[in-house]
């Protein structure tokens, strides 16, 4: 795959990496049972076929996404790919999820990351959720800013932030990139954070690009109907009526467009988030190395205007 600068780093990433939410394994936020076997494989199929970055959290799997990525990059005998994770998200002994954006938390964090992730330093280290006072926001971001300064991180960026949060944010230190949920079913980052991140020339890489399984043509009523109990998505609107037909409609429209150049569904997903010049790259979540090949293409799968017009509007 071909690179892109992402935003104001020395970073040339591959426009598709690897998402290591549900490789962390059943906590809270969970995705149900995983295999950590199954993980660093998948994780390995990824390299493989040439995506060159990853992105977890240290609350992913509370710190185990972390360590299954540090397990496969042990066992990796190709150069290593740069390392993307986030702070601001803490558990205690019991599971229980608490957010803190304090510079005293921020410097734990980073420290207990670069341990399960057996590193010196963390490519890009990203705020997972803003703060709901700005005042703790900007706290977190000018701690990141001094663990920059301090070589501990390279790159800083945030995940989730509004355009009035990140202008604030710019004040203290440049971001290099912004981390949105962007799809065909969630849109509304095309009115604001991304014309905001092309004029400041902060990079995009979005998450959920395949809406979290629903886009990719293999999800069903009946498969929705039998995840597992640990599985996050069976409380969240976009997997309940009406709200999945509707999902499972655009998904079939992928499928036709996807069709007609020998690919998948998930990989037209792909394409048509990646059709954005203000793109840098998408995250996809990876469960079994087989997955891999039907999501690859997509980085390089070019849309025609008719058939971008086809899938949004079912012409």
């Amino acid at each position: 795959m071909h690179t892109r600068t992402l935003g104001n780093s020395d970073l040339k990433i591959t426009p598709l990496g690897f998402g290591s939410w549900a490789v962390g394994g059943e906590w809270k936020f969970g995705w149900g049972p995983q295999s950590d076997a199954d993980s660093v494989a998948a994780i390995h199929s990824a390299l493989d076929h040439g995506m060159n970055w990853i992105d977890t959290a240290a609350v992913y799997g509370l710190g185990h996404s972390e360590e299954v990525v540090r397990k496969a990059l042990e066992e990796w005998k190709g150069e290593r790919p740069y390392l993307f994770t986030k702070c601001g998200m803490l558990w205690d002994e019991q599971g229980a999820i608490d957010y803190s954006l304090r510079s005293d938390s921020i410097r734990r964090e980073v420290e207990q990351s670069l341990r399960r992730l057996g590193v010196e330093t963390i490519d890009l280290y990203q705020i997972h959720w803003t703060a709901d006072e700005l005042e703790e926001t900007l706290e977190g971001w000018a701690e990141m800013a001094k663990l920059k300064e301090e070589g501990k991180v390279r790159w800083i960026g945030v995940c989730n932030a509004t355009v009035e949060e990140m202008t604030a944010m710019i004040a203290i230190a440049p971001i290099t990139s912004l981390q949105p949920p962007y799809s065909l079913m969630r849109r509304d980052i095309e009115a604001d954070q991304l014309p905001w991140c092309s004029e400041h020339g902060v990079g995009t890489i979005v998450y959920s690009p395949m809406g979290s399984g629903l886009l990719t043509g293999s999800m069903t009523h009946e498969r929705v109907a039998s995840f597992p109990e640990g599985d996050w998505r069976r409380n969240n609107p976009q997997f309940q009526e009406p709200k999945l037909t509707e999902n499972l409609a655009l998904a079939d429209r992928l499928k036709t467009v996807g069709a007609r150049h020998g690919r998948t569904a998930a990989e037209a997903a792909l394409a048509w988030v990646l059709r954005r010049p203000e793109v840098t790259g998408a995250i996809v979540g990876v469960r079994q190395a087989t997955q891999v090949k039907g999501l690859i293409h997509g980085a390089e799968l070019k849309l025609s205007k008719e058939e971008i017009a086809e899938i949004e509007g079912g012409k």
